[in-house]
């Protein structure tokens, strides 16, 4: 390497230096300034893969943490899945309620669909109602909302009368805007690929 090389990458190595110094003091500046400590509304929304994954990774996390969660899946249930098989593992951790009965164009029946909504939301008020859980999710509510076998005024309503410190995931498709409006983080997952387009099938591990 010549002197002039060894130049360059010391300079460009301070540049970096100078940047990051930079940068930490505006992160460190608004982390200070997130001084709350509060229950938040999760809700992962869009077309893309990774709703209910990311939920799930949440779920693992909050048990990291010594955190009691509750699980209500929404739709759901035709078929078991790995998340529910391998939670079921520690049922003094996690209370899992898979309480659907497949997707909509399975069931192909509004009135059943619609009653076990009401159903599994029942239990989703128990969790809402019970301030050791730390972390509540609710796989798939969207998809309750988006056809309207539940009310949103109403879910909206027991999700703000939760306990203070209690935290809620609620995964699906076409989230409502009354709930992305009185939630606290939304992300909107988009599709850039995905193996079915290419005619690849759902796979145990990966899509359920």
């Amino acid at each position: 390497m010549t002197e002039q090389n060894t130049h360059d990458i010391d300079a460009l190595n301070e540049r970096h230096r100078v940047r990051m110094e930079r940068k930490k003091a505006i992160i460190d500046a608004k982390i200070a300034a997130a001084d709350k400590q509060i229950g938040i509304i999760i809700v992962n929304t869009g077309n893309g893969k990774g709703k209910s994954s990311s939920a799930f990774g949440m779920v693992i996390r909050a048990m990291g943490h010594g955190m009691k969660v509750g699980v209500v899946q929404f739709i759901k249930g035709a078929m078991q899945t790995g998340e529910e098989l391998f939670l079921r593992r520690f049922p003094e951790e996690v209370s899992f309620h898979s309480m659907g009965e497949g997707y909509t164009w399975e069931t192909q029946n509004r009135e059943r669909d619609i009653e076990k909504a009401e159903l599994a939301w029942e239990q989703a008020k128990r969790f809402l109602a019970d301030p050791e859980i730390g972390l509540v999710v609710f796989d798939e509510l969207n998809i309750a909302l988006k056809y309207r076998y539940l009310d949103t005024d109403s879910v909206i309503s027991d999700l703000l009368a939760r306990p203070p410190m209690q935290h809620v995931v609620i995964t699906g498709r076409g989230a409502p805007p009354e709930l992305i409006a009185i939630a606290d983080t939304v992300t909107d997952m988009d599709v850039v690929k995905h193996a079915f387009k290419a005619g690849i099938g759902a796979q145990a591990g990966t899509e359920w």
